[in-house]
């Protein structure tokens, strides 16, 4: 983790109020709330709006769940948000990862072992990352294997991911209780 205490604490439960628990209890996983939506609960405005595009590209993208959390892996770890990895690690196994491709995403597109289509989702995540811009070659080689909605929802998967990134450092958003950090992730 980038800060050992956090910057901004998760809300306190006694201070949430008839908002916050509606959209609190919307974002429970395993029957709890995750630090992220404790800490954001601060500001329920901006909480609730979030939510909604969050939700999208959780639940509602035209992506397959494996190649979306590729993506997300890849941007956590490029932006070193240890809690964002740490979530996605868990989530990424559920999606049909191994522990090795979860390892290689943290080499990228030029470890072995990737199929061309996981090289590629890597490589436009670099890209992206490096210079908010998907070159045309990554770009033709995508357009061949994913439609256009899939291709928007890929750049804006990174995007969103690169914002909680930085919210999450920022605010130092610390791990969840049994959620692996970047140094007790699952290996081969």
């Amino acid at each position: 983790m980038r800060l050992n205490t956090p910057r901004l604490s998760p809300l306190p439960e006694d201070k949430w109020d008839g908002e916050i628990l509606e959209i609190l209890d919307k974002s429970k996983m395993n029957g709890r709330v995750l630090n992220i939506f404790r800490t954001l609960a601060r500001h329920p405005k901006l909480l609730k709006r979030w939510m909604v595009f969050a939700n999208h590209i959780m639940l509602k993208s035209s992506l397959a769940a494996r190649d979306r959390e590729i993506l997300i892996l890849r941007i956590g770890w490029l932006c070193q948000a240890e809690y964002e990895w740490g979530q996605h690690v868990l989530i990424g196994i559920e999606a049909g990862l191994t522990p090795g491709e979860i390892e290689r995403i943290k080499t990228g597109a030029q470890s072995s072992g990737w199929d061309d289509r996981d090289k590629l989702l890597i490589m436009a995540v670099d890209e992206l990352h490096n210079d908010s811009f998907i070159s045309d070659e990554t770009w033709n080689k995508l357009a061949r294997i994913y439609d256009d909605e899939q291709l928007i929802d890929l750049v804006f998967t990174v995007g969103q991911y690169n914002l909680v990134s930085m919210a999450l450092n920022t605010l130092g958003v610390q791990l969840d209780e049994g959620v692996p950090g970047f140094e007790n992730s699952p290996t081969v």
